[in-house]
């Protein structure tokens, strides 16, 4: 494949630089290209990216399959226009999609009409009418050249005598030029900023790893703005939540607005970000690659270039997986004195050989009558390594500056300073302040568990509880238990119902010391999830509390956590340690009581409790869980989330009469009931002896499942098992305030559960 790639500077030098790793790519060419792309392109020098009629012709005449535009000029001056007519494929937008970044008064219009998060802004083109605005204005503002200004076109002033300075620069001075015919004042909002881009076809909007860039030309961000005196990515600031959130709120909603308006973009999109207290925020579109991002996002990318480019042009980006290398990259630019009011150029440059993962990416070079390297524009180079983690993408830049030199070379020595030396919980995805309203919000529904036995609990590094009521037992023995909820968060997540998700593990953490014979103690309970949401983690312990204080249990304590990269945004997970107490004498099961004649006695299951729901999601993966089905009478949601019920207060009184307790969780009656089996009896289960919940009825036929593997999976109705004596089972139903059901019996056998009809 040919390509002719448009532009001269350090981001087109990384696009080439990436091209020339295709296997697909046969001849790539530059107009005008630099002396580093010269290295991989050959440039082309007699011809002027405004003559469109000669870059067509140059297409035809090299048999160009494809055009990429680097910079934002050439797009909004309808080159991509142009070549559409004469039939030449473009990677890069048409000048009406370009105007997004070619007219700031445009851009912001526009996510106005889209509902797309922005500041606060207006617009003029009056000097008087500028400067009343201005006199109503409290709060701080950016003023903006709405044209392209090479990235110089804005302005931050400090003062109400700076804005208006800037204000008549613009519109009377034309210090911009037509750029700045027209301006807008807009809200300075606060926040960190990141650069994120999106490969896009126009429909399909796929995100690159999101960046940062260094604006103000010295350490610390003093100074005027640049075009960009360094970058890195990915920026760890910026979550894998925030990332989707971006793309949903953000750039889908640009790209589908713009296509709706009959100005369909194909290209790279660009969104200049702030992370802002109020949410994610656009400062500004553009409609290419950003310069230096592309430096340090282009290293990392795995995929084929020329693939991606040519699938957003046929419309199918949908069909390509965009993966990404591992690891970080930062981008350093060299930059000449005087840079940016007035750089000096013309310097002799001494570029030394770089060995490792690092490369050069000209800017402003350019090269004498004989074949001297020098200095020719403000930025001059980005010199760009990658690693293993950030830190040491950034400690290899720093040390491979030395092998180069020219004239007063300037260059900030803190790029990726904050992300590195300055990593903080929050820029890393964790929010110390989410997790305390977490707990400000929980602690009353925690600490209404408390027994006098509580020494400390909720706020102290470990639970203390007072053991000294066990003296008054015989031969105490505790009883542990750890569990989870498993795949059901999942559903509950989707729905917004967390509280029953508490009460699902402490029921289920009860019901498996039960079976042992233990009255519970306390309880100690662990929430994780991928972005800490203080409600939804409150609603969970609170759902925890609840169903400790039923069974009269302490919630002694907890652990949550928050864990970005870890779970996806929106996944959340939850566990929990359950300790109980019970006499030596009466633990269960009674194995040397147990015989053949022996009765099973189920009680009934409130619903799935907290098995199944890796079948069950996907029995329902395409059914919505409002659906209401006629043989269950209830939405699915609310039939599936029944939390798991607690036998406690209804067995416990009764476990004098009980030789063993079964809890039919994973596994169901084939895997559960033999564990309180000796070797030679067998657990008869009488299939159609309980009444089966429709439900089960309504997943077996959707899901066309063998009856066997309903009962190896589920409970059936069927929660807990209890075996009597048969001479006990009349007085024992009897004694209970619930209807219970005669299931089945012991009988001689191998240890096993016997399913008959």
């Amino acid at each position: 494949m040919n390509i002719l790639l448009i532009g001269s500077g350090g981001r087109e030098h990384a696009i080439a630089w990436k091209l020339a790793q295709s296997p697909r790519l046969k001849k790539l060419f530059a107009l005008p290209g630099n002396p580093g792309i010269g290295q991989l392109a050959e440039n082309i020098n007699d011809l002027s990216v405004d003559d469109h009629a000669g870059i067509i012709r140059f297409c035809r005449q090299e048999a160009i399959d494809l055009v990429i535009v680097g910079p934002e000029a050439p797009l909004a001056n309808g080159l991509a226009d142009s070549l559409a007519e004469a039939g030449i494929r473009c990677f890069g937008p048409r000048q009406a999609a370009a105007e997004i970044e070619a007219s700031k008064v445009f851009s912001k219009h526009f996510m106005a009409r889209h509902g797309i998060p922005t500041a606060r802004y207006a617009t003029f083109n009056k000097i008087t009418d500028a400067l009343q605005y201005l006199d109503g204005v409290d709060y701080p503002i950016v003023i903006k050249a709405s044209g392209l200004a090479a990235g110089k076109g804005v302005i931050l002033p400090d003062t109400k005598a700076e804005a208006e300075t800037a204000l008549r620069e613009m519109l009377e001075g034309g210090v911009f030029g037509a750029a700045g015919t027209e301006v807008v004042i807009e809200e300075r909002m606060s926040g960190p900023e990141v650069s994120l881009m999106a490969f896009t076809d126009g429909k399909t909007v796929v995100p690159m790893l999101p960046a940062q860039d260094h604006k103000r030309i010295y350490d610390g961000d003093q100074g005027p703005n640049t075009g960009g005196m360094g970058a890195y990515a990915p920026a760890p600031i910026f979550t894998t939540e925030m990332l989707e959130e971006a793309v949903d709120n953000l750039l889908k909603p640009a790209v589908s607005g713009l296509r709706l308006e009959g100005r369909p973009f194909v290209g790279v999109l660009y969104a200049g970000l702030m992370l802002t207290p109020d949410g994610i925020r656009v400062l500004e579109f553009n409609c290419r690659f950003g310069d230096p991002e592309t430096q340090a996002v282009l290293p990392l990318l795995d995929t084929d270039l020329v693939e991606i480019a040519e699938a957003c042009v046929d419309g199918r980006l949908r069909e390509v997986e965009i993966r990404w290398n591992p690891g970080a990259a930062v981008c350093v630019v060299l930059a000449s004195k005087g840079y940016p009011e007035k750089p000096e150029t013309g310097y002799e440059i001494k570029l030394e050989a770089l060995l490792g993962d690092v490369v050069c990416f000209h800017a402003g070079t350019k090269e004498n009558d004989t074949g001297q390297l020098l200095t020719s524009g403000g930025r001059v180079f980005g010199l760009t390594t990658w690693s293993a983690d950030l830190p040491s993408a950034v400690k290899n830049a720093y040390e491979k500056i030395r092998h180069i030199y020219f004239k007063d070379m300037q260059y900030r020595t803190d790029i990726a300073a904050k992300a590195v030396m300055g990593a903080t919980y929050a820029n890393s995805g964790v929010d110390i302040d989410a997790g305390n309203r977490a707990v400000a919000l929980m602690k009353d529904a925690v600490r209404a568990t408390y027994t006098p036995a509580v020494l400390a609990g909720i706020g102290s590094f470990g639970g203390l509880f007072d053991a000294s009521a066990l003296k008054d037992m015989a031969n105490p023995v505790l009883v542990a238990s750890t569990d989870g909820v498993g795949t059901k968060v999942k559903l509950a997540a989707m729905v917004g119902r967390f509280r029953g998700i508490g009460q699902d593990i402490v029921n289920h953490c009860i019901n498996d010391i039960l079976v042992q014979g233990a009255r519970p103690l306390f309880f100690m309970d662990y929430f994780a999830t991928s972005k800490l949401n203080p409600e939804q983690t409150a609603e969970v312990v609170i759902g925890i509390a609840e169903a400790c204080r039923d069974a009269g249990l302490a919630l002694l304590g907890g652990e949550t956590a928050e864990m970005p990269g870890v779970y996806q945004p929106g996944e959340f997970d939850v566990a929990g340690t359950i300790v109980g107490v019970l006499e030596r004498d009466n633990i269960l099961p009674k194995t040397d009581a147990l015989k053949a004649g022996d009765v099973l006695i189920g009680f009934r299951s409130s619903g799935p409790h907290t098995n199944g729901y890796s079948l069950i999601r996907k029995v329902f993966a395409e059914t919505p869980l409002d659906k209401v089905f006629p043989e269950i009478g209830v939405p699915l949601a609310e039939a599936l989330l029944a939390p798991h019920r607690s036998y406690f207060k209804l067995v416990y009184p009764q476990l004098a009469t009980i030789k063993a307790l079964a809890h039919l969780t994973g596994g169901g009656f084939i895997e559960n009931i033999p564990r309180i089996l000796p070797g030679h009896l067998d657990a008869v289960v009488r299939i159609g002896s309980w009444p089966v919940p429709p439900l089960w009825k309504v997943l077996q036929q959707k899901g066309n499942i063998a009856l066997d593997e309903m009962y190896r999976v589920f409970n059936m109705g069927i929660g807990m098992l209890a075996v009597v004596d048969a001479n006990a089972v009349t007085a024992f139903q009897a004694s209970l305030p619930e209807e219970t059901f005669v299931i089945g019996e012991l009988a001689s056998g191998q240890g096993k559960t016997r399913l008959v009809v």
